[in-house]
């Protein structure tokens, strides 16, 4: 029979490692280490919906990318300690015996990032990578095509309905960054828009006043720079799908399920 604490050693098996990372976020939030497991349910965020399909299922494990309640640490120094809501979500959790695995610092820390990983898989670019730098994975296309292409071909490809962009989407794009998550900061997208000469940067999220306003800047002098924002979750449950489908056949006797979110944010 296989044990939390035996699943959890499979996915620390790319890096060798321990069980923790300094200052880090993975940890086992729910549960005991020598649960015996019936299923696993991978999933971004483990949301009150996405644990109740888990729990319908019939898994006692969630493996989360993102934190439970609301916070990144998951601390509940702001006195949530009442809240309904929060409230609610444990008795939850609580109830049903689930146990909970966030699994964040570690999959990112994978060579490649397995996040990022996904991404590109998603997208079917795994050809056309030209660097993989710490934050961001540098794409080359085979033939330009233009931004507003480039955006379809994006929403196609991860079943997104809307995108925001920064810039003339109607300029040729050849050169591309990718930024998963809240990796859209201008430290670590503008230099890279002039050190590697990108057209485009595609990021999940970031400061609206720092990238965005740099390609606003940019586009009004005439440089061929645009930007494309996916959403957090959008740029990275990729990474979590892709997490599950490998997982699967080293539990072979164990099923493994990855349960999707939709979008969270929805535009009026």
């Amino acid at each position: 029979m296989t044990t939390i604490k035996e699943v959890l050693s499979i996915l620390h098996e790319p890096l060798h490692l321990g069980e923790s990372i300094d200052h880090g976020v993975d940890s086992l939030k729910f549960g005991q280490l020598d649960t015996t497991i019936k299923g696993v349910a991978v999933t971004f965020i483990a949301t009150i919906e996405v644990i109740e399909q888990a729990i319908a299922l019939g898994v006692n494990l969630i493996i989360t990318h993102e934190g439970t309640f609301y916070s990144h640490r998951d601390d509940y120094d702001f006195s949530l300690d009442q809240n309904p809501v929060f409230l609610a979500k444990k008795r939850l959790i609580d109830d049903s015996g689930m146990a909970i695995y966030r699994f964040h610092d570690y999959i990112h820390k994978h060579q490649p990032d397995g996040i990022t990983e996904g991404l590109v898989c998603a997208l079917g670019w795994q050809a056309y990578v030209t660097e993989m730098l710490t934050a961001a994975t540098l794409i080359t296309l085979p033939a330009a095509r233009t931004g507003l292409e480039v955006a379809e071909y994006l929403k196609r490809q991860l079943d997104i309905r809307y995108l925001r962009s920064s810039g003339d989407l109607s300029k040729a794009c050849h050169r591309i960054g990718l930024f998963v998550g809240y990796r859209g900061g201008g430290p670590l997208t503008i230099p890279l828009f002039e050190q590697h000469r990108l057209d485009l940067i595609v990021y999940g999220e970031g400061p609206e006043w720092e990238t965005p306003e740099y390609v606003r800047d940019a586009t009004h002098l005439g440089n061929n720079k645009a930007l494309i924002v996916l959403g957090h979750a959008e740029s990275e449950q990729p990474g979590m799908k892709l997490l599950a489908e490998r997982l699967g056949p080293k539990l072979p006797e164990i099923p493994v399920y990855f349960i999707p979110i939709e979008h969270v944010l929805q535009v009026i």
